[in-house]
This record gives C-alpha cells, structure tokens and sequence, in this order.
C-alpha cells in the first residue's frame, strides 16, 4: 500500500502520445541500465580476477622474509607506519604490497612494501579488530576483500607456510575501483544522454506514427460540433486516409464508414421529417376549409327559426363546439409547421406587460375558481417579437395552469427585466407535473398526468401548448423551462431584451 502511494506522487501521462513516449524512455532506461550494472560487474570480476593472479604469482615471498624481522610492535609502540628498511623481502614485490605473518590466531609481524624507488617496508600497526580479521581468512589460496582500520580495501590470499605458520599477501584494490567508478562514470554520462536524445527521437517519432489518429481525432472533434439535432445534416469532415494494414489505419477506415452511415440514417432522417412537416401543413391547411364549413353549417342549423328538439340543439351545440376545437388545433399545427419551417417571425417592439394584463383578465374570465396574482415591474417591459405569437405563449402557460390544477388553487404571473433578458414565469401551487413527464413536456402531443387536474378531468387537450410555447420562445431566440414538485411548479420563459 506504502508503493502505491509512493507511486501516486508521480504525475501519469494522459495522452497515448505521452504513453508511449514515457514507456520508450523507460524501457530504454532499464536496458541501458541493465547493460551498464552488467558491464560494472563483468569488469569489477574480470580485474579482481587479475588481482587474484598477481597474488598468486606473488606467492608468500614477502609475508615469509618478515619472520626474521624485528616483532610486530603494538598499537601503542607506534604513532604512525614507520619505515624498517631491510625487515622484508621487497624484491619484485609492487609498492603497496601487504604482508602477514600469522602463528595460531596471533599476528606476529605485518607491513607494507614502501611506495617509491627505495625497498624499505612499512609497518602497519593493527588494532584487535583488524587481528581478528587477519586471523578469520580461510588458508585455501583463493582473494578475499579484507578492510584494514589503517589501510584502503585490500585484495588478500592466506597460504600455510613450511613452518606451520599463515602468510597472508595482499594488494590494494585502489586500481580495480578507480577503474570500476570511472566505467560508472561514464556509464551514467552516456546513458543520460542517451536517454535524452532518445527521449527527443522518440515522441518526434510517436507524433509522427501518430498522426493519423490525431487527424482522426481532429476530425471527430469538428464533426461533435456540427447541429445533428435536426435539419438538414452534411457530415462533409472526412478523416485522411491511412495504411489499411496498420491499426491506425483500421480505426481511420472504421471511422469513416461510420460517419457513412451515419450521415446516411441523418438524411433518412431529415427527409421523413420533412415529408411529416410537409403533410402536416398540406393537411391542416386542407382541413381548415371542411372544419370552418362544419362549424357554419351547425351555427346556421342553430339559427333555424323553427322549434328544434332539444337533443338535436345539443347535437348541434357539441358538432360547432367540437368544430372550433379542431379549428384551434389546425391553427396549432399551421404554426408549428411554419415554425419548423424557419420562417421569420414579425421582429417590433411589443409592450409584455399589457400582454400580460390582457392574458390575466381572459383566463380570470375562464377560470374563475382560481386566484390569479401579479408580480410587474412600476416600468412598461417591452421586447422585439411578434405581439400575436407571444400573446399565444402567455395565453397556453396561464390556460395550462388552469387545466391541470384543481379550482382554488393559485396561479401567480411575475414579469421582470433581467440585465438583458426579460423573465416571465407562471406560478402554480397544483400537484406538479409528474416525474417521468418532465423530460418531455414541451414535446408535441405530450399530455399531463391527470393526477395534475385533480381528478376532474380537464385538461385533455391535443397536447400542442406547451410545444407551441417552446417553438416561439426559441423564434425569438430565447427559452422556457419547468421546474416541479408536490405543491409548487413553475414555467420560465427567457427572451432578449433588444436594445431597449
């Protein structure tokens, strides 16, 4: 666990490019590194081998003349190495050369061959520690490392002697050290740059192997930002191509074949939506003629001076009622075809909030088991629009609350300007709009949960209000939302200010 959150203070790559980049130098930094501890073990080994030989050629020669030399003196006879020309055999013998001689487990002579073009020896004093030490080597004629407290690291070979006495030869490591940190040296310098110059190398290299998966990408960035939601959809973006054998290849074909099927579902697409919107308008178009004719001939039967039963007065009355509510639903849908159509609404200053008094007064004047309140600013609020169009808007926000509310409730118009954003909202304190009914209600033919009506049964409606708000607030480059719940809902509808 410790790892890992040792591990978690280094930052990580994100980007593939990053990745691989990281993962060459890494990769390359342990095989360099492998090979260079390789190579300082090789060469540490391959000179201490030789080391071992030249005490073998040495023989004990040296370590045997001191017997008859004057005895190893004690620490304290000594304050420092001092020469004793003549007390050792010093021929052949490399400067630096150490020599012992060991009778039991007692040390009874050592020194040194003196540096220089003189023979003399030097000799060295020894503490019990180093005793110890000299005493504990094995007598089987192979080098063994010995750290003296008086001297460097020394390479050492014990031999019995004819006297049933050890001698110990020894030669510093001093060279095979130097050798060893200088290949460590230059070991570290060219691995650092290496590591550098492959480092650069390789993310040029990943950035070129990569570049077609960043063009790839770039071209799906462009294509995210293209309106798909409807319309008329060209994916024209198209990623280069690429070797069809290499994986990135692969993916860039894919991924064009998929932008293939989907522009192709797109225009499928757009097409059936315009055939529904075409025969949507052609139909409501054709069907305002027959419904104003059915509605004219009930009204002129109504008028009959003649007495009528009154079950065909009632007949009557519910054929011209029936007749108008189809009316306004053509009227509906001739508006949402026009909308969806693009065509430009009338763009002239209209004063909201006498739209607001006169949509308040006729829906007091339909429901007049409500409590209808308003919330206006002392100041006119005026908004470039067409004036009948929002008029629809204010009239479906406030006849919904009256439909899906039961009587008694209140329904609260607040109007105000926001910076430069006009804000109308429509209050109610009903039942709210039903959760799985939220998501869409501003969608076409979407009827309310009749929980929200209080059980009476009003309130069912095509289902085009609300959709129709929705389309004209986004004809005047604005937006309405719905926020819900038991005992509160509320519709907002945010449209530009102008210049005032």
């Amino acid at each position: 666990m410790r790892a890992r959150g040792w591990l978690r203070r280094f930052p990580r790559p994100h980007t593939l490019r990053a990745r691989l980049t990281a993962g060459l130098v890494v990769l390359l930094a342990v095989s360099c590194a492998a090979v260079g501890v390789a190579a300082v073990v090789e060469l540490n080994g391959f000179l201490t081998g030789r080391l071992d030989q030249q005490l073998r050629e040495a023989g004990a020669r040296f370590p045997a003349s001191l017997e008859h030399g004057d005895p190893l003196p004690l620490p304290s006879d000594h304050d420092g190495d001092e020469d004793k020309d003549g007390d050792g055999d010093t021929r052949r013998q490399a400067a630096g050369t150490f020599g012992a001689r060991l009778v039991g487990d007692t040390v009874t002579n050592a020194a040194v061959v003196a540096s220089g073009s003189g023979t003399g020896t030097v000799t060295v004093a020894l503490n019990a520690r180093d005793r110890k030490r000299l005493a504990g080597l094995p007598a089987d004629g192979e080098g063994h490392t010995v750290d003296l407290s008086t001297l460097d690291d020394y390479r050492m070979m014990a031999a019995e002697g004819r006297d049933g006495d050890v001698l110990i030869t020894g030669l510093p490591t001093e060279s095979v050290e130097a050798a060893v940190h200088r290949l460590e040296l230059v070991a570290a310098v060219v691995l650092g740059a290496a590591l550098a110059v492959a480092g650069v190398a390789g993310a040029l290299w990943v950035r070129w192997s990569l570049r077609p998966l960043s063009r790839v990408a770039a071209t799906a960035t462009r294509v995210s930002e293209l309106p798909l939601s409807s319309g008329e959809v060209e994916l024209w973006p198209r990623a280069p191509g690429a070797d069809p054998r290499s994986e990135v290849g692969r993916v860039a074909g894919a991924f064009n074949l998929m932008l293939g099927h989907v522009e192709d579902a797109l225009t499928k697409r757009h097409a059936s939506e315009e055939r529904l919107r075409s025969f949507a308008a052609d139909a409501s178009h054709e069907l305002r003629t027959p419904v104003a004719s059915v509605r004219g001939h009930a009204e002129l039967a109504l008028l009959h001076p003649e007495p009528v039963p009154r079950k065909v007065v009632r007949a009557l009355e519910r054929i011209e009622a029936e007749a108008a509510r189809m009316g306004e639903m053509v009227d509906d849908l001739l508006l949402l075809a026009r909308l969806d159509a693009g065509r430009p609404l009338e763009r002239l200053p209209v004063d909201l909030t006498r739209l607001v008094l006169d949509a308040v007064t006729d829906a007091q004047a339909a429901g007049p088991g409500h409590r209808w309140t308003l919330q206006l600013s002392e100041e006119p609020v005026t908004v470039p629009g067409d004036a009948h169009r929002l008029h629809q808007v204010l009239a479906n926000l406030l006849a919904n609350a009256r439909l899906h509310t039961p009587v008694g409730s209140t329904v609260t118009i607040s109007l105000a300007a926001e910076d430069t954003t006009v804000v109308l909202r429509v209050h109610d304190d009903g039942p709210g709009v039903a959760a799985d009914i939220r998501p869409k209600v501003f969608e076409r033919f979407t009827h309310a949960d009749r929980r929200r009506t209080g059980g009476t049964g009003a309130g069912t409606g095509a289902g085009l209000g609300l959709s129709i708000v929705a389309a004209v607030a986004e004809a005047h480059d604005g937006s309405v939302t719905l926020e819900s719940g038991p005992g509160s809902t509320t519709f907002t509808v945010r449209l530009p200010a102008g210049d005032g």
